[in-house]
């Protein structure tokens, strides 16, 4: 969308809402119009297609609170008629055409990340530099230093190296700064003279009308400076591209899934910026044995009919050793015992748990004495409730 559509339609009407109305007021109205405008249910209905995509147009900025904003000042502070070029002494009072600020910006931006709502210029950039004479112009900022890039990378953790923390060497290829010129894009012996044209500044002004408007300086790009010979390293660039290893900290705990930032980790400042920052994706491998749930690890055991009932002194492995638990007589299967202080260890001490979960085990078939042992059981030992079960059969016979 064109900055001049901004100021030259009226969302609010073309959606039908005033311009108090609440955001659930906008989707509703929105929602009945492209209910009834759709192009199914109106084919080859140019009409009606059009209003369509209007009504989409105008919900896309008034359903975003920060564009409706945006959209809402500018409406306003140009409908007010406070850009007339007679109000700062132009001739005849004529009214301000936004094409003239906006065209002024055509060559200005337009890299990525530019907001392109305003033809490659953000908002706030526009009235920053008409009100600052130009100093706040998209380009002003690339005089300076500039922050680095952020990085990111994944790295895959063993189970109990998630859990018990673990120090690794990672071994990235980023962008850094050239060692030959040490980042000056210049031949070794020689130095970047200032740009003539700009005379260092970096930006180029220019008048239009009652306005003065600056831009990046074509010849130096913005950057001040012009190298005459250029580094046969960088070819002038003042960064190549290098492998460097660092080694990172994963505290106890670190979780699948989990970011961990590095500050000052990522790719180095231009024009001695601070560096970027170092994002690490953790992935962890699962474990045979051991699951997780927060800070308690989880842990199923088997055991058998006799000991569910007479109960027995469970011996476990935990990741720093086995301990003994007790089960207690008639344990059912699915009853959980609890190791404390045996889950994941964190950076303040606090320590998770080693949640046992019982699963009694039913042989799939028996034969001979333990046969005879279980049917001798079995008589011995009815289940509680049996004998009501089998008076109510009785009487029924």
């Amino acid at each position: 969308m064109s900055s001049k559509d901004w100021l030259e339609k009226d969302f609010y009407a073309v959606l039908g809402v005033n311009r108090s109305a609440s955001p659930d007021e906008i989707k509703k109205a929105y929602r009945k119009l492209a209910r009834d405008l759709h192009p199914d249910r109106n084919p080859d209905n140019k009409e009606a297609e059009e209003k369509f995509k209007a009504a989409s147009e105008a919900y896309d900025v008034l359903a975003d609170d920060k564009k409706r904003k945006e959209y809402d000042e500018m409406r306003s502070l140009f409908g007010s008629g406070a850009f007339r070029r007679g109000a700062r002494g132009g001739a005849g009072g004529a009214q301000f055409d936004p094409s003239d600020l906006f065209g002024g910006f055509s060559g200005a931006a337009g890299g990525a990340g530019a907001d392109r709502r305003f033809g490659g210029t953000g908002f706030s950039d526009i009235f920053s530099s008409i009100f600052s004479g130009g100093q706040g112009a998209p380009g002003a900022a690339r005089r300076g230093p500039q922050r680095g890039r952020d990085v990111e990378t994944e790295v895959t953790l063993d189970f109990t190296q998630a859990v018990q923390g673990t120090t690794l060497p990672l071994t990235l290829r980023t962008p850094g700064a050239c060692d030959t010129c040490r980042g000056s894009g210049a031949k070794p012996g020689t130095t970047p003279r200032a740009c003539p044209k700009c005379h260092g500044s970096g930006l180029i002004s220019s008048n239009q009308g009652s306005f003065s408007f600056s831009e990046p300086c074509r010849d130096c790009q913005g950057s001040g400076s012009i190298v005459d010979e250029k580094c046969a390293e960088c070819r002038g660039t003042g960064g190549v591209t290098k492998t460097r290893t660092i080694n990172v900290r994963f505290p106890a705990g670190v979780a699948d899934g989990q970011r961990i930032r590095l500050s000052g980790r990522g790719e180095p400042g231009d024009r001695g910026g601070v560096a970027g920052d170092l994002y690490v994706q953790v992935k962890v491998r699962p474990d045979d044995l051991f699951g997780r749930s927060g800070d308690d690890l989880t842990l199923v055991v088997p055991i058998t009919i006799v000991e569910a009932v007479l109960g027995t002194d469970l011996k476990v492995p935990t990741l720093d050793g086995p301990v003994t638990l007790r089960v207690p007589p008639g344990t059912p299967s699915g009853r959980k015992l609890r190791a404390r202080g045996k889950g994941v260890v964190r950076k303040e001490g606090q320590a998770g748990d080693l949640i046992v979960t019982v699963d009694v085990q039913i042989p799939a078939g028996v034969s001979g004495e333990a046969r005879d042992a279980l049917e001798k059981f079995a008589k011995l030992t009815p289940p509680p409730g049996r004998e009501r079960l089998e008076a109510r059969l009785r009487r029924a016979g």
